[in-house]
């Protein structure tokens, strides 16, 4: 199973439950388990944890982890992107016919679930985000629209339970 990870995943991870001077682990962890394949960050999400928005707060530790040589090597899915794919995400997931405003609510979540529509029985998408069936359109959760395609959603912790981390998984491997 490849895990393809959206950007709340880490920036929550960072902020509440896995802070890099409280668990850095976890951070290792993550590298590791991206060097043996099971989870991947897309460029258009890595380009919202890396700084790469020139937002300041994002210019934080996570942004400086995510520069780092060893975590773009491991981690980066190297995956040409289906633009089809993306559309159809778009405006069968979302919204038929999107305005500019819709889009950006979208964010980069459309791209993505049209990486894990390459392959859903074999790729799950993490993320953070609940769901919530009654939002609609541009509005719409993630775990919501990954259901409306059959894609596999699950966030921080199930993936951490189905790969195994622990504080002491340096010493099982």
């Amino acid at each position: 199973m490849l895990y393809l990870m959206d950007a709340n995943t880490f920036i929550e991870a960072k902020e509440l439950y896995y802070p890099f001077d409280i668990v850095p682990e976890y951070w290792d962890w993550l590298v590791y388990q991206g060097s043996l394949q099971n989870l991947k960050v897309p460029v258009e999400i890595y380009t919202e944890i890396n700084g790469a928005n020139q937002d300041k707060k994002y210019h934080d530790e996570l942004a400086k982890w995510a520069r780092t040589e060893d975590v773009k090597s491991n981690l980066m899915l190297d995956e040409e992107l289906d633009y089809g794919l993306v559309n159809t995400v778009i405006t069968q997931g979302y919204v038929a016919s999107p305005t500019e405003a819709d889009l950006l609510k979208m964010g980069r979540d459309p791209f993505l679930i049209a990486y894990a529509l390459t392959d859903p029985q074999n790729i799950t998408v993490v993320t953070t985000e609940a769901s919530k069936p009654t939002k609609k359109g541009a509005n719409r959760h993630v775990p919501d629209v990954c259901k409306h395609f059959g894609v596999q959603c699950c966030n921080t912790f199930s993936l951490v339970r189905s790969l195994g981390f622990s504080t002491n998984w340096k010493k099982s491997v």
